[in-house]
């Protein structure tokens, strides 16, 4: 009876094309009503053992190694008034796709809502300088060179001063900005919905240049900011390329095809990227959704090293690590000297995991139930755990002696060990 069992398991798999899956994790593109046989299947382990692989993994019981302490959390008001403050603030819409990021200047961190609340606040305490609101906004929010950048819902980019939040200018860029800019002490580059990288002069928001890609006819909603090094912008597309760019011409210096199309299927030729690139070591990592791990070397202008993987976040490199987070919440790692596999972790699967960042030696990593995850980067174990709210978390940035935490409310959590 049991052989039978997994030869009628292996005729329905056999059927199944695609499966639902997530964007940050959120995004579904496969209709719901479309489940494959492998989202109600349950599986038997070892013939006793009852594994539901639509489900996500329940957590194990651990001893914290270190003492997690919350130093303290911030909720903007969805209503501009300079003296309200409302705890367990819900922007409209919810912080889905994870596209509301803290960014730092010296000592204060500032944030951004969907309402189209911007703040000042201080990054040792929590201390407010200055509230303003704007308009609802889809994403943000991006700090230097004196200004704040932030994208309004109906594809306006707008330009703030870091001093009073006071507007300097604002521009219709024509479309959906879902990812924050990057900014050069004379531009500000901003990817759009539609495939474009376009350049607005800092000062007053004209457009520069502008460079548009092939869009593929299906995409995940999201996007990945551009980054920029050395004079040189770099930007992933849906189309699974990067491209490297000189930023004050805008001139396309070279490409590369982060994966290439495999499937039958719109859906399986799915190859988005929406993670930002990193540069480390000479080579610059990114990943791309039902696709690859890569690294390219930009002098040879070339990828040197690849491996199966379908991720939504940029690698995370640490201690001669790095490790790539998987759309289904998996952790597989590769030595960053010999590209040798490393250590898997399984712990978290479909859990809708948030970006990961390193912290004092461990990978940081937050999950739909708002919990905080640190895993040891030598060895995948988890070491400490923390509850910090209900709501999922959504995104994660390690700074000095602080870990910086957005959940999908847009409640802004500072914590450290």
């Amino acid at each position: 009876m049991k052989y039978l069992l997994h030869f009628l398991i292996l005729i329905f798999l056999s059927s199944c094309s695609s499966m639902a899956f997530w964007n940050n994790p959120e995004e579904e593109v496969e209709p719901k009503e479309s489940r494959s046989f492998i989202d109600i299947i349950t599986f038997w382990d070892n013939g006793t053992e009852e594994v539901d692989l639509s489900e996500p993994k329940v957590l194990s019981d651990i001893s914290n190694q270190e003492e997690l302490v919350l130093n303290w959390e911030i909720a903007l008001p969805s209503d501009r008034s300079a003296t309200d403050f409302i705890p367990n603030f819900s922007g409209e819409g919810g912080n889905k796709l994870g596209s509301f990021l803290p960014a730092f200047i010296g000592d204060t961190v500032f944030i951004a809502n969907g309402d189209g609340a911007v703040g000042s606040f201080n990054q040792d305490s929590g201390s407010e300088n200055w509230i303003v609101n704007v308009q609802p906004l889809a994403s943000g929010i991006s700090a230097g060179f004196g200004i704040l950048v932030v994208a309004g819902s109906q594809g306006e980019l707008i330009c703030l001063s870091q001093n009073d939040g006071s507007i300097i200018w604002s521009i219709d860029v024509g479309s959906e900005i879902l990812a924050p800019a990057a900014l050069d002490a004379k531009l500000v580059l901003v990817k759009t919905s539609s495939g474009e990288l376009n350049a607005y002069n800092i000062s007053n928001g004209s457009r520069e240049w502008s460079y548009r890609s092939q869009l593929p006819t299906l995409t995940l909603r999201g996007s990945s900011p551009p980054v920029i090094e050395e004079g040189i912008a770099y930007a992933a597309f849906d189309n699974g390329r990067l491209g490297a760019f000189q930023v004050d011409t805008g001139f396309l210096v070279w490409d590369g095809a982060i994966s290439y199309v495999e499937g039958t299927s719109e859906l399986d030729n799915m190859i988005d990227a929406d993670a930002a690139p990193v540069l480390e070591g000479g080579l610059l990592f990114i990943a791309n959704y039902q696709g690859q791990i890569a690294a390219f070397d930009p002098a040879q202008r070339r990828i040197v090293w690849a491996e199966e993987a379908s991720s939504f976040y940029s690698p995370i490199i640490s201690k001669g690590v790095m490790a790539v987070l998987e759309t289904d919440s998996t952790f597989k790692t590769f030595s960053t000297k010999t590209f040798m596999p490393s250590w898997v972790n399984k712990d978290y699967y479909l859990r809708k995991l948030s970006n990961a960042d390193t912290y004092k030696g461990s990978i940081v990593v937050g999950d739909f139930e708002g919990y905080v995850h640190f895993i040891n980067t030598l060895n995948g174990s988890t070491t400490s755990r923390m509850k910090l709210t209900r709501s999922p978390i959504k995104s994660i940035i390690a700074r000095a002696n602080n870990i910086f935490i957005v959940d999908e409310q847009f409640n802004l959590y500072s914590v450290s060990y």
